[in-house]
């Protein structure tokens, strides 16, 4: 199975020329309330991309009504965006408009429409065999194999977000800098909005973690905090670093690998084996239920078919 993807990627340079001003006022507001930063580049660029795709020839945003957000929709529906993608993007404009409303007393265009309806597809999760082929595929003890060992062994245990993994440190000298607890076998993740949480981990992978810190502390910059380091003396690996050694690694023995489907994996998991949905929750750092949902069908779906196979048995 593959990520669902839009049909093309949205533009990142987007002149939005005379609306910028509210937008990057727009972009401050979220950083003093805290957001993420990939969530305040994801809800400025899609703003941006509105402004200059469909509003030519407006003088300000006081113009814009409910027709102008419903013809945007329709434009990414008809150029066949995913239904999710156009929801993300109606969200965010959804933000926008409540801000300029309430900071500039204007109407807001958005009050009484609708996102467009999200048409649910069933979570992709890894076989058994897809997952040995994986583990296969990073096993040795050089020191490249045994971090691309540990990272995949985290993001199996726990599901964290690509961007947690990447930003976990590590300080063997002082355990109040670092993120990782062997010993109880739990790692600190700062999530969305800066929020701490604990997620936990299963034998195998704190001992694929203790492999590779033991490789980790000969190499030439184990003094950075960043846990995972490049191979070589190269500098630690970035999001987009882990991103592209999991595809590659995934290439390696014919797996379509990318991080966020360890995170579908494990939520998939958890609920087809009648874990809490609450603690679920805690686990992936959800504040909404309703990503919940999406993986609650996913179960259910797969419950199903084992009860067929017990039930409809041939006789």
């Amino acid at each position: 199975m593959t990520a669902p993807r839009p049909r093309s990627p949205q533009p990142k340079q987007v002149d939005a020329g005379i609306f910028q001003a509210e937008i990057s006022s727009f972009a401050l507001r979220l950083a003093a309330e805290g957001k993420a930063a990939k969530t305040i580049r994801t809800y400025t660029e899609a703003v941006q991309w509105f402004a200059a795709t469909h509003l030519p020839g407006r003088a300000s945003w006081e113009q814009v009504d409910s027709q102008d957000i419903q013809q945007w929709m329709a434009w990414l529906l008809d150029r066949r965006y995913s239904s999710a993608y156009a929801s993300n993007q109606y969200r965010a404009l959804q933000q926008f408009f409540k801000w300029l409303a309430a900071e500039d007393e204007l109407p807001d265009p958005m009050d009484r429409l609708q996102p467009p309806r999200v048409t649910d597809k069933l979570v992709p999760v890894f076989t058994g065999e897809e997952l040995t082929r994986l583990e296969h595929a990073c096993a040795g003890r050089s020191f490249a194999q045994r971090r691309d060992t540990a990272i995949i062994a985290v993001f199996r245990a726990t599901g964290i977000r690509l961007s947690e993994l990447a930003g976990l440190r590590y300080d063997p000298g002082d355990p109040r800098c670092s993120d990782i607890d062997l010993r109880q076998r739990e790692i600190t993740v700062r999530g969305k909005g800066g929020k701490d949480r604990i997620a936990r981990i299963g034998h195998q992978a704190a001992r694929s973690l203790d492999r590779y810190i033991r490789a980790r502390s000969r190499h030439p910059q184990a003094w950075r905090p960043q846990l995972w380091l490049g191979a070589g003396n190269r500098e630690p690996l970035t999001a987009a670093g882990i991103c592209q050694l999991i595809t590659r690694r995934g290439r390696q023995c014919g797996v379509e690998a990318y991080p966020h489907r360890f995170r579908h994996h494990f939520s998939h998991t958890w609920l087809d084996r009648g874990g809490p949905e609450g603690d679920l929750m805690e686990l992936n750092g959800w504040a909404s239920p309703q990503m919940l949902r999406r993986y609650g069908a996913s179960a259910r779906s797969a419950r199903a078919r084992r009860t067929y196979d017990r039930i409809m048995t041939d006789t």
